[in-house]
């Protein structure tokens, strides 16, 4: 199918006119003898209207409805209930020449999808705007230019502003070609690849080294724990509760601390009394102070994150910091801050070999529904908000995904 960026703007500017068209064929025209429909051998109709005013079909025979269900933002705030709405009658947006429309099929879920509610990224932005990270789904239309590289029907990952939708469009450019779409391979385009180029870049690790994890059951932490034994290193996680540490010791985990049961800075202490050569930091707050104080001499703090502040107004918990100076100049020790969009130029070399640790066996990818929520599976752009509450209670073990289900109707 070949589309254009507004309703019937590529078609009208050329002649002849074109049909429906194979996803493995070039779009066949009227003076080049008749093309023949996907769906059979039927004879195709002409393409005159590119808008949506009328149904047309996707490559399972099912019809692409003119309106579809989004979440959008319509007040800033850091609570996800107050400042979502979902909306359900939104029109089904069109791909340009060099877009994939793409059928969400899992959407992520990320700690920082309060701070995007709150504006914090972009102050300049007001609402209303669209809202959600990342998504996997399969392509159902696209733009002649990005039918040079993906067909209808393949299945792609994405990263891009407005995932939280039942379709989404997604310049070819960004998409991410996939062998199927599984939850799994969501969990990689943004936790995974944060904590594969973090550690790549700042971490600096090599065998022996101690690592220290902060929220190591979560989304990002698990790859931070894998990817650190990977390395040859060390590995100590904290975490929440007994069943979180039975996974992280199902991962290769040496050492976890349950802080709900434990003294993590006691337990630093008395284990590694010369200190911690890398932590991953993602807590913020009273776990901030104690990363940074169970450092050893050269060593190096991450921090992706500081999910513990994320709630409050200011999107900040407070920190020691008037004594942070003396501390790293008493062990030559180092802060580093990363944010993924500030190494994009890294994401296609993270992201293969990402891929490839899994198809190998190598990565485990855990993937939390919300089986044992106490509302069930989160099924549904409705159960996007139950999903946010989920992870600030701080129950999941690995990444939360949302699963949208699309029933097939108008089937011919």
């Amino acid at each position: 199918m070949s589309f254009s960026a507004k309703s019937g703007a590529w078609l009208n500017s050329r002649v002849p006119r074109c049909w429906w068209w194979r996803p493995w064929q070039q779009p066949s025209c009227a003076a080049a003898g008749p093309a023949w429909s996907y769906f059979g051998g039927s004879r195709p109709r002409a393409i005159l209207d590119m808008s949506y005013s009328r149904h047309f079909l996707d490559f399972q025979g099912s019809s692409i409805p003119s309106s579809m269900k989004k979440l959008v933002v319509t007040k800033l705030s850091q609570n996800f209930r107050e400042a979502v709405t979902l909306q359900k009658d939104s029109p089904v947006p069109l791909p340009g020449d060099g877009d994939l429309l793409v059928r969400n099929r899992f959407v992520g879920i990320n700690a920082s999808d309060i701070n995007y509610s709150a504006g914090r990224y972009d102050p300049s932005v007001k609402p209303p705007f669209d809202i959600g990270f990342e998504g996997v789904g399969d392509v159902v239309a696209l733009g002649l230019s990005a039918s040079a590289s993906y067909t209808v029907g393949q299945a792609v990952a994405y990263v891009k502003a407005g995932s939280f939708a039942e379709y989404t469009v997604v310049p070819a450019k960004q998409a991410v070609p996939l062998p199927s779409v599984k939850p799994e391979f969501l969990t990689l385009m943004v936790s995974g690849a944060t904590a594969y180029i973090s550690l790549k870049e700042l971490g600096n690790l090599s065998e022996g080294k101690k690592v220290l994890v902060t929220a190591a059951a979560g989304g990002t932490g698990q790859f931070a724990v894998q990817l650190a034994k990977a390395a040859k290193c060390h590995v100590i996680g904290t975490c929440s509760s007994d069943e979180k540490g039975g996974f992280l010791k199902s991962i290769g985990c040496d050492c976890t601390i349950n802080y709900k049961t434990e003294n993590v800075e006691s337990v630093l202490r008395k284990e590694y009394p010369e200190g911690v050569d890398v932590v991953y930091e993602s807590v913020g707050g009273k776990m901030f102070d104690l990363a940074l104080n169970s450092l050893a001499t050269k060593g190096c703090l991450i921090v992706i994150g500081f999910i513990a502040g994320y709630q409050n107004p200011t999107g900040l918990q407070p920190v020691k910091a008037e004594l942070l100076p003396a501390k790293l100049l008493k062990k030559s020790a180092s802060i580093r801050g990363f944010f993924l969009n500030h190494y994009l130029s890294e994401y296609k070399v993270a992201l293969k070999d990402l891929l490839k640790m899994y198809e190998r066996g190598d990565l485990v990818c855990e993937v939390d529904f919300g089986d044992m929520s106490p509302e069930g599976k989160f099924t549904g752009l409705e159960s996007v908000f139950r999903a946010v509450d989920y992870m600030y209670m701080g129950k999941n073990i690995g990444k939360i995904v949302v699963e949208l289900p699309h029933s097939v109707n108008s089937k011919l």
